[in-house]
């Protein structure tokens, strides 16, 4: 996953903007997940098919941590940019995790860490590896962190 700072570049847009201006402006950071067989550079080789960014702290990491989805691994994984961590998000039941969508929502903001969430689901296309097979209903996950565990 990619990193990007905007004020570490010098043209934006424009006849001069070439794509080449931003060397120092991206940060790659190679995800965790499981790895091909032989393969020794850093990374993974997890599928990720969409990236989301939580612009809003709706999870509770802080304001645009870039999340991605782990398909190959079950998996949400949030960046946090600050320090360069991963947070990997995982559904234990039913087996078979393999996200296409991803939203957050805010319904109460007095509420605390229980009036906000992000929302992911399980996409149509692979409910086949979803545990209980062939017919199985696509659902919707809810994910909310509490701020320390013994919040209430």
């Amino acid at each position: 996953m990619a990193s990007f700072d905007r004020t570490k570049c010098r043209v934006l847009n424009g006849p001069e903007a070439t794509g080449q201006h931003c060397p120092e402006g991206w940060t790659l950071y190679p995800t965790p997940g499981p790895q091909m067989k032989g393969v020794t550079d850093p990374g993974s080789g997890d599928f990720h098919y969409y990236n989301w960014v939580d612009q809003f702290n709706t999870l509770g990491l802080g304001e645009n941590i870039p999340i991605a989805n782990g398909s190959g691994s079950d998996s949400l994984l949030a960046l946090r940019p600050d320090t360069g961590e991963w947070v990997v998000l995982r559904i234990p039941y039913p087996l078979g995790f393999f996200s296409r969508g991803l939203d957050g929502r805010i319904d109460d903001p007095n509420a605390g860490w229980k009036g906000r969430g992000l929302w992911a689901n399980y996409g149509g296309n692979f409910n086949w590896h979803i545990e209980g097979g062939k017919g199985t209903p696509s659902k919707m996950v809810h994910f909310q962190l509490r701020p320390h565990p013994l919040a209430d």
